[in-house]
């Protein structure tokens, strides 16, 4: 059997603009709502700050709602990790020149909506574009294939403060606007495009800009964002039919604890989650499991008459996904809890976990994209995957960081069994963080992902110098042995 991957496959590594940019503010960017974050700990939550609608300042989790109202503040006495991250839009020509060392086919990145239009409406800052298209610029020189999320988990703040968010409908033509802008302008330089990161993820004022937190509010605001997603999959397709548009979601297979009926149920309830969010975008009409949650709930997601039909042709082309670790379900709610890429989950004696309590399952990637293709027969994307660590400097400068490269070796061969034995359609890989980024869920930068690392610590303060890992040289050669060489 063949031991390298396709040919044309695309190695490579992903990042967020939130997490990774930095420039805020700066070349006429506006406010988002993740400008508005404090930096946090495994311990110590990150917080929103917000002024109430009489002026006064607050702060809650970034979990929470907001009251009815609020408007997001930025408290010039506290650190916000988004605002300088780890400042690619300084480095973007050496950070660049790193990824095309590694023998990079591949960047998966985010566009900043209030980047290109500040206030998230039909105000275009030209300088913005013109980042953006340097960056991509810079990427062709080296052969390496720019893949682009649209939305990356930062609304506008003025269209969470004015519009309440996704739970306005106004919020699709806004959207579908700034696509237009974006596709028209970089129709030539990019060719994959995913419209929502982690969509099943998409659930507050951080993300999302809506103030209440509840269910009903949250059905309505996720149906603009499938309508917004699929308007924009075949407006792409109108603009450049060789557009590639996917979706994407944090894939997060769930094992029943035991073989007891009920833990199999709790475990099949569990994935539905996840499945809703891809059965909408992958076949174009909401699942009948849904419909009935909705209809016990008393939920009434109201629709426009053409809504249906703009579902059903707007289906993506292709399926993106994270993926960190899986979880167990059980009946049980007294069974031992872990920690959880946002999420609480339930121990699985079977499996190691991460610093962060995170399941470590290597197999489960590759149940993952055997159960995914099995249901929708569309390409696949592994678009974010990664371990989260500690990473310390020798005193001869180098980072030995072989913990990094036994989860990936482990990784890649499930990807390669999944591809070589199973036969499953993977378009690519990009593992996450591929240079050191800012954690999203806990604000730190001592939660390490990349092969490269950067300096700067949880407080803001570094003097952002790329170094090269040991897992950096290890990457380099799995890409140019096409992971024949693990």
């Amino acid at each position: 059997m063949n031991n390298q991957m396709p040919e044309g496959f695309l190695w490579g590594g992903a990042t967020a603009a939130n997490q990774y940019e930095g420039g805020y503010l700066s070349g006429g960017k506006g406010l988002s709502t993740l400008d508005a974050i404090t930096g946090g700990s495994h311990t110590s939550p990150r917080m929103i700050t917000f002024r109430t609608a009489d002026g006064e300042y607050k702060k809650v989790t970034k979990e929470q709602s907001l009251p009815e109202g609020a408007t997001g503040y930025i408290a010039p006495e506290l650190y916000y990790p988004s605002h300088v991250a780890t400042d690619f839009y300084h480095h973007y020509k050496e950070d660049i020149a790193l990824f095309a060392e590694m023998g990079f086919k591949c960047f998966r990145m985010s566009i900043v909506w209030s980047r290109i239009c500040p206030n998230g409406m039909y105000d275009v800052n030209e300088e913005g574009l013109r980042f953006y298209d340097n960056v991509f610029d810079e990427c062709l020189k080296y052969g390496i294939e720019p893949v682009v999320t649209i939305n990356h988990f930062d609304t506008p703040m003025y269209l969470a403060d004015v519009y309440d968010g996704w739970a306005s409908r106004e919020l699709v033509d806004f959207y579908v606007f700034f696509c237009r802008t974006v596709f028209e302008r970089y129709k030539d330089k990019v060719r994959y495009w995913m419209t929502f990161n982690e969509i099943n993820f998409l659930r507050s004022w951080t993300q999302i800009g809506i103030h209440s937190n509840d269910p009903a509010t949250k059905a309505q605001a996720h149906h603009h964002l499938f309508v917004a997603s699929a308007r924009a999959v075949r407006l792409g397709h109108e603009i450049n039919p060789d557009f590639k548009i996917g979706m994407m979601v944090s894939y997060i297979p769930s094992y029943p604890m035991t073989c007891r009926p009920e833990d199999v149920w709790e475990s099949i309830e569990f994935n539905h989650e996840k499945e809703f969010f891809m059965d909408v975008q992958c076949r174009g009409e909401y699942p009948a499991y849904r419909l009935k949650m909705y209809e016990r709930m008393g939920i009434e997601v109201r629709m426009q008459p053409e809504d249906a039909e703009i579902l059903k042709a707007g289906a993506v082309d292709y399926v993106g996904f994270s993926y960190y670790m899986s979880t167990v379900s059980t009946a049980d709610k007294n069974a031992e809890m872990t920690g959880g890429n946002q999420i609480m989950a339930y121990r699985n004696p079977y499996l190691k976990e991460s610093q962060w309590g995170w399941a470590i399952d290597p197999l489960g990637l590759r149940i993952s994209l055997n159960q995914i293709y099995d249901r929708y027969r569309l390409p696949m994307f592994i678009v974010e995957n990664g371990f989260g660590a500690v990473d310390t400097i020798e005193d001869d400068g180098s980072i030995i960081d072989d913990y990094r490269i036994d989860y990936f070796r482990a990784h890649i061969q499930a990807v390669k069994d999944a591809v070589l034995i199973d036969g499953v359609d993977l378009i690519g890989y990009t593992p996450w963080g591929c240079i050191d980024v800012v954690s999203s869920g806990t604000g730190e930068m001592k939660k390490r992902y990349g092969f490269i690392y950067v300096d700067m610590d949880d407080t803001g303060h570094g003097t952002l110098e790329r170094r090269r890992k040991k897992s950096f040289y290890w990457y380099k050669h799995v890409i140019e042995t096409n992971g024949a060489e693990l």
